[in-house]
């Protein structure tokens, strides 16, 4: 009689590890392709915030969420020519204005923002369309100024009233011509004196005026 031998069966393991499948190249270089683009784009993003800032007089933030493209669309037509509004994220506008005065506006990079580069000495004209637009559309409590700077001196919310009553360049020359309308010894003496010192006696003068028109405001 014939003896047969089966094979032995022998028992699965509980748990078996399995060698992970090496990524494919080609998914690794879309990844990288990815990550590039992703980069480039926030050194542009850093970069046109840096040219908005050459010339530019006051910079104030929007906080935009919940606003529909079609409405940020019309603040953009309402605004002058000589502003700018961008969207860019807190990090990249941080880094823009890192080392500049600029970086007094940091303390308000919180939440979704928009940017309003000002390239105007008439900052009440700047501010004005984006009053209106908050009134039209009842959102003054939802999307107010964050704050902004102008001259090195960091501006918030609550301080806006005094940049949106500043005397405009016309009304500070009218009442700067008014004042040197006297003595003819006074203007002469004023006019002969080196153009530095001339310089700074008007500057002086104009801050006397936006101080005044400040505590009128208040």
């Amino acid at each position: 009689m014939e003896t047969s031998f089966l094979p032995t069966a022998r028992p699965l393991p509980a748990f078996q590890t399995l060698a992970a499948a090496p990524r494919c190249p080609r998914a690794l270089r879309r990844s990288t392709i990815r990550a590039a683009i992703s980069r480039g784009r926030k050194e542009d993003t850093v970069a046109a915030v840096r040219e908005q800032l050459e010339g530019c007089y006051l910079l104030a933030g929007i906080r935009y969420e919940g606003l529909t493209v079609k409405q940020f669309q019309g603040i953009r037509d309402a605004l002058p020519e000589s502003c700018h509004l961008l969207v860019a994220k807190n990090t990249l506008v941080g880094k823009a204005i890192e080392g500049t005065p600029w970086e007094a506006l940091k303390p308000c990079m919180k939440g979704m923002n928009a940017w309003l580069f000002v390239h105007t000495e008439e900052v009440p004209a700047a501010l004005k369309p984006y009053r209106s637009f908050q009134k039209e559309e009842r959102v003054e409590e939802t999307n107010d100024f964050i704050g902004a700077v102008f001259e090195g001196k960091y501006y918030q919310p609550g301080d806006f009233k005094s940049l949106e009553t500043m005397p405009s360049r016309a009304e500070v020359y009218s009442k700067l011509l008014g004042a040197l309308n006297g003595p003819a010894t006074g203007l002469v003496t004023t006019l002969q004196a080196p153009a530095r010192d001339v310089v700074a006696v008007l500057s002086a003068y104009v801050r006397k005026l936006e101080e005044e028109a400040g505590a009128g405001a208040a």
